[in-house]
Formats: structure tokens, sequence, C-alpha cells
């Protein structure tokens, strides 16, 4: 089976507008620089966990020192503010960040991200339906062309609902869907073992050879490296595809031909 027609190339994305503001940060109250503290950033607020001297030790008094920062600063927010929860290589479940949302949303602030280093505390933050940004400290985003190794898969069973953005340094797997309004960004390859009706771009740091891989595509905007699409009409039977960079732009093809013809093209094979 030859691959589908070239997808509609979509309009360029509107870059957006530089933050020419100076950050400021509200006052830190506790031991020191390694306590919880809340730095505004643009339009929303950063509040930081420290590092964890051992793994899943000390819950109780990092708690009780967030409950008191929540309190104490809270004349120098805006009301509704959302907020970026960074917990570097800390490891929380489900119900530690139920609490921390939870006692955010007493005083009107709203949870929105999570920027861990941690696989399970991803894994948590997705399941809850928050935006996740998963990368290690060791290795910041970089240009295509001196990237570094990719990390290991994150793999996802949950559905990845609107608003839900997760963000990974490597490949992604999700056991389940993307939702419309949801996106996935990874710098490897993504694979939805469901329907992909949201936004999904591979190679994010510029790799021409990432793929993206669906039993369904019907997503609103493919990205693969710096190619933008949008699917065609969706077909009357659906089936598992690949998306794919061609030298005509990025195109789907049935994953069942997908390794016989695209992959290596005939006049391209050693």
């Amino acid at each position: 089976m030859n691959a589908d027609p070239l997808l509609k190339p979509a309009t360029s994305p509107v870059p957006e507008p530089q933050d020419t503001e100076p950050e400021s940060e509200a006052p830190r109250h506790g031991p020191g620089p390694s306590s919880v503290y809340f730095k505004s950033e643009r339009d929303k607020l950063l509040l930081t966990l420290p590092k964890p001297v051992e793994p899943n030790v000390a819950w109780l008094p990092l708690w009780e020192e967030l409950q008191q920062q929540i309190r104490a600063g809270e004349r120098f927010w805006q009301v509704n503010s959302e907020v970026e929860l960074i917990v570097s290589d800390r490891l929380l479940d489900q119900g530690q960040l139920q609490m921390i949302a939870a006692a955010l949303d007493q005083v009107q602030l709203k949870l929105k991200r999570v920027n861990t280093s941690r696989r399970q505390t991803a894994m948590a933050a997705a399941a809850a339906g928050y935006a996740v940004e998963q990368e290690s400290p060791a290795l910041p985003l970089q240009s295509a062309a001196n990237a570094a190794p990719l990390e290991n898969p994150l793999y996802l069973e949950t559905t990845i609902r609107s608003g839900t953005e997760i963000r990974h340094h490597g490949n992604v797997v999700i056991v389940g869907d993307i939702n419309p309004g949801g996106s996935v960004i990874a710098t490897g390859d993504i694979l939805v073992w469901g329907r992909l009706r949201g936004v999904a771009h591979a190679g994010a740091q510029g790799n021409p050879d990432c793929r993206i891989m669906a039993l369904q595509i019907e997503a609103t905007q493919l990205r693969i490296a710096n190619q933008v699409a949008r699917t065609p009409k969706p077909p009357a039977q659906f089936y598992p595809e690949v998306a794919y960079i061609s030298s005509e732009g990025i195109k789907l093809a049935s994953a069942t031909e997908f390794g016989k013809n695209i992959f290596v093209p005939p006049q391209e094979a050693l």
C-alpha cells in the first residue's frame, strides 16, 4: 500500500511575545535557599520544592512548610494565577499532588503543570490531569546538532485530556487516547496505542527522522522537527498509521506497509 497523499501544511505558529518585564520573587520563608518558595514568571507562578536529601523522606515537614509559604505569600499574587510545580527529582504520588493542588485552591491558585525528572512523578501527574514536563536537570533541551542522548521512554497508561500537555526528553508511549486540546511533545518518537486527536510533536529538538505512530490518527496538528501539518479528512475506515517526513513534507503511511516501501525506498536501497 502506498503512502497517503501529502498532508496539508498547517499555518506557521505565531511566535510567542517575548517577556521584557523582570521576574519577581515573593519573600522566602524557612530555613534558607533550599526551602519551598514561590517565584513570579510572566503570567504564572513557579512553586519550587527543595531537592530531597533522601528519596521519599521528610514529606510531613515539607508539607507543613509548603502550607506556611502559601499562607504567608497570599498577598503577593493575583487571584486565579496558574502554578507550575517544580519538584526536581523528588518523588511525589498522586495523593500528594492532589494535597498540594487542594492547598493552592484554597487561596485561589490553580496547579496546572508539574516539572519533574522522575518518571513515577510524571506518571502520577499525568494521571491526575496535570500538564507534565519531564526532563533531567543534567540534560537540558539543546539544539539538534549537539543534542544529548535521549532518556528512557516515558510510558503512560492514561488518556491525555484537553488542556494537558506532556513533555519528555525521549520517546513517549501513550496507552490510551490523546483527546482534542491535549498535546504530547517529545524529542524522540511518539507512539499512541489509541486515538490521536490532539497535537503530537515528535523530534522536538529538530530530529527529522522521528515518527508519530497511532492506531487512529485524527490529529489537530502533527509536528515532526520543524515540519507542521494537519491531517486530511478522516477516512471511512481507520487503520494504524505512521507519520514521517519525506522530501515533500509530512506524510502518512499504513503501519503495515511503512517498513516495506517507505523507510527504505527502492531507489535508495543499498
